[in-house]
């Protein structure tokens, strides 16, 4: 691995499988104490010469299903590397006639559908903590991230609206929802839906680093009475033709937060969650002396609780 650390670690998800107008570094993969990450991390070298992390979600030719998605072995991994936020992208269904199939956005809020299928903690031992999640996407990322893929849309010259201060469901999967559930995450306040951004936003919260989500909308999902449901097909169909709006996205970002940070005007925004888990660890249980062996995970991930001298 090269001496240089990682500053930002992307997450790549259904259609953005690589990154454009990058210097390759190497690629590494990285064991965790949760196994290896989805797939191999390429480090590649920005213009500037800030290195990023880029890893696909659902693996090398998208081989693995939503709740199969090795979650904490993606964001160990990435943390290892020295990455201090995460930027992931996703495709999503929309439940709003207002935000159309190739309208980028950036949720807020999320309502969390998912089964108990997948480990959403790094804390599964003895040592056990309670991660603040009222504002599950780091905000100031978030607003930061605004403007500038609004700048980015505006560079790709194509009418692609952005919606932000959303609200995502994330569903089981890897069905698509029954037109009853569509109608009903309509009621509940739901703008979005996909099945990926959780566990990923809990663990990263858990790991201190910066979380934030850009979405592509690829459909209405089921909740339009006079329209089929959606299918794989509609929605591949869609992240084709908006594939190059969605690298232009993630290049223009990743440039502005590396010269942000060469000006010292990112840092506080990137180190947005350090120290995020100093009260929610639960310091009084006996497992904290007692569990040797998550004591040393956990140290992957959290090295100043639970390291060396910690």
């Amino acid at each position: 691995m090269s001496e240089s650390k990682v500053l930002v670690g992307v997450i790549g998800g259904s259609g953005l499988y690589h990154l454009d107008n990058l210097t390759f570094v190497e690629t590494v993969n990285p064991e965790t104490p949760w196994g290896f990450p989805s797939s191999p991390i390429t480090i590649s070298r920005l213009s500037s010469g800030t290195l990023i992390a880029f890893l696909a979600r659902h693996g090398k030719g998208h081989t693995i299903t939503p709740s199969a998605v090795p979650s904490r072995a993606n964001i160990a991994a990435l943390k290892s590397l020295g990455a201090r936020a995460i930027l992931a992208f996703s495709a999503v269904g929309s439940l709003r006639e207002e935000i159309a199939p190739g309208d980028f956005c950036l949720p807020s809020q999320i309502i969390d559908r998912t089964k108990g299928i997948r480990v959403s903690s790094f804390f599964t031992g003895g040592i056990v903590a309670h991660a603040s999640f009222a504002d599950p996407f780091s905000k100031q990322l978030s607003a930061w991230l605004a403007d500038k893929v609004a700048e980015a849309l505006k560079i790709e010259g194509r009418d692609i609206k952005l919606h932000t201060d959303k609200t995502i469901v994330c569903m089981e999967g890897p069905q698509f929802s029954t037109r009853a559930e569509s109608i009903m995450y309509r009621q509940w306040g739901g703008d979005l839906i996909n099945m990926s951004v959780l566990p990923e936003a809990k663990l990263a919260r858990e790991a201190e680093l910066g979380y934030a989500l850009i979405a592509t909308a690829t459909d209405y999902d089921s909740w339009r009475p006079s329209e089929a449901g959606v299918t794989a097909a509609d929605v591949f169909k869609t992240l084709r033709a908006n594939a190059s709006s969605s690298r232009l996205v993630a290049a223009h970002v990743l440039e502005e937060l590396a010269k942000g940070v060469a000006d010292g005007k990112l840092d506080s925004i990137l180190d947005e969650e350090k120290g995020a888990m100093t009260f929610s660890l639960m310091r009084l249980s006996s497992a904290w002396q007692d569990d040797k062996e998550g004591a040393q995970m956990l140290s992957y991930i959290l090295p100043q609780y639970f390291g060396q001298g910690a």
